[in-house]
């Protein structure tokens, strides 16, 4: 199985997976959990490590969330299909945040959107997708699952299936997946590893449960890790013990 952490080569350069999908939350792209908008800074910190890890020759496609820009659960007695639908809008502008950078730093980069914009994103065809990542781009999937009632953590899993990458990389605000919430728990207990069903079981918060029910049946791992830690993407990728790996069980 593909999903099981191995050790890198004898230079420490060698990535441990040749296609990996990275999942960002809208947060990544602010400054705080607490701010709104698009954080320049943010952003810069994302595209350096992205930058990193493809001149490593790793293949890399990103699902980007909105929730720095736009929350639908807090837009009570709103329609919950608009509310989603202006969510997926604002994903895509993170998107062009995120390429805008990448491209800035010599990346080569393509979106593809779920929702047709032909000036802004190319339309998501799989196929097409896998010919830029073979290519040594880096392709953005924006507007989530282009449909409403879906999260961005279940488009992670289910682009990641259909391009066949081989991780979820999960950046997030902390370290790792908890019993607890570690901000609020100073004590806390931090897993190192964890199988999918007892990610269930226990309803922790990797991702929703049908990304966890989609990475199970295909049997692929996802990684959480602190993204807001310079170097965090290049040492995932090389097998260096941070975060929590998510796996299926046995061998």
């Amino acid at each position: 199985m593909a999903s099981e952490i191995q050790s890198s080569g004898s230079n420490g350069q060698v990535p441990m997976y040749r296609r990996v999908l990275l999942k960002l939350s809208g947060n990544a792209f602010a400054l705080s959990d607490h701010e709104y908008g698009i954080s320049a800074n943010a952003i810069h910190l994302i595209a350096t490590q992205l930058q990193e890890i493809v001149a490593m020759g790793t293949e890399v496609a990103v699902v980007v969330g909105g929730g720095n820009i736009w929350r639908g659960r807090q837009a009570p007695g709103m329609d919950r299909a608009r509310a989603d639908y202006i969510g997926m809008l604002a994903t895509v502008m993170n998107a062009v945040a995120l390429q805008d950078s990448l491209e800035q730093l010599g990346v080569h980069t393509r979106i593809q959107s779920a929702i047709q914009m032909a000036q802004i994103a190319e339309p998501y065809i799989p196929l097409r997708a896998i010919r830029h990542l073979q290519k040594g781009r880096v392709v953005v999937f924006a507007a989530g699952m282009g449909v409403p009632f879906f999260s961005t953590d279940t488009t992670a899993a289910q682009r990641a299936l259909e391009i066949k990458a081989e991780a979820i990389l999960k950046g997030t605000k902390v370290d790792g997946v908890y019993d607890s919430d570690p901000l609020l728990n100073p004590d806390a207990v931090k897993f190192e590893t964890l199988e999918y069903i007892e990610v269930l079981k226990r309803g922790l918060t990797v991702m929703d449960a049908t990304a966890i029910s989609l990475c199970m049946e295909n049997h692929l791992p996802i990684l959480v890790f602190d993204l807001r830690k310079e170097g965090n993407i290049k040492r995932a990728l090389l097998g260096e013990p941070i975060g929590t790996l998510v796996h299926a069980s046995g061998p």
